[in-house]
């Protein structure tokens, strides 16, 4: 397929609503969803992003920047997924829980102000990993444009970078609570501990990372480019000190680059500890 054929595909799909609202992150996937949507749909497009204890800092900030910059209407809602107890638990399904309340409050915003469709940010790619908010999606309908048009992760990113989408080379960012291991209950404190952690790391410079969540200590993980900076001399331990100062008691760096989704099965080797 051509580059061309490649986002006419992603508009046809988008074109199959007479409007819709897109569960948008201000991440790269759902970003391109949004710049697609508002070139089909104009007006009829609406973007919307979920505020929650589980939403880290900076995140919306950079949903409305992304926003404004394709020209989409966007707007939040606030969710409740913490008022649903097998979120809290924390089980394997935790996401389906999570996306259930997000696409409950999506269907009702739709069925009150007339949108035909909720349209989300999944590609191609996430149908191969543990995902089970796409059965939630499933549940409510939810379309997933990117799927529908072949769209994997590479051409996501392409893409966004051909039409200047701020977020193309954005990380992926998902929410707090996954930095929890399963059957840790989710608990606002602790949600707002990780975050203010990650802030602190990221203060130090590096972009790309996440700290795991394990009772008074936590594993900071961090993205292949920043491992090389972490082991310079002094770097170690201005890492530690910054996770100690968001609370917690133990620290340890990961000896390997961060992977996404790693709670899902066997953790990492630990390098560095204190």
């Amino acid at each position: 397929m051509s580059a061309h054929a490649e986002l006419a595909a992603l508009e046809r799909a988008i074109a199959a609503a007479p409007s819709a609202i897109v569960a948008f992150s201000g991440g790269v996937d759902s970003s391109l969803v949004a710049a697609a949507s508002v070139r089909v749909l104009g007006e009829r497009a609406l973007a919307v992003t979920a505020v929650s204890p589980a939403l880290a800092t900076g995140e919306l900030d950079g949903a409305r920047s992304v926003a404004r910059a394709v020209g989409i209407t966007h707007r939040t809602i606030t969710t409740d997924e913490l008022a649903r107890e097998g979120y809290r638990r924390n089980g394997e399904d935790r996401c389906y829980h999570c996306k259930s309340e997000l696409y409950d409050r999506l269907a009702a915003l739709g069925a009150g102000e007339g949108y035909a469709v909720v349209y989300s940010g999944a590609n191609v790619d996430d149908l191969g990993d543990w995902r089970p908010g796409l059965r939630a999606a499933a549940d409510h309908d939810v379309r997933h444009p990117l799927v529908e048009s072949g769209f994997r992760k590479e051409d996501v990113r392409r893409w966004a970078s051909a039409l200047a989408i701020p977020s193309a080379d954005k990380p992926a960012m998902p929410c707090l609570a996954s930095r929890l291991p399963y059957g840790t209950r989710v608990d606002p404190v602790v949600l707002a501990q990780v975050d203010r952690a990650e802030l602190a790391v990221r203060a130090l410079g590096y972009r790309d990372l996440r700290v795991r969540h394990l009772g008074t200590a936590a594993r900071v993980e961090l993205a292949e480019d920043d491992l090389a900076k972490a082991r310079t001399p002094g770097a170690p331990a201005a890492i530690v000190a910054a996770v100690i100062a968001a609370g917690y008691g133990t620290v340890q760096v990961a000896e390997q680059p961060l992977r996404s989704g790693s709670f899902t099965g066997k953790l990492l080797p630990l390098a560095i500890s204190t």
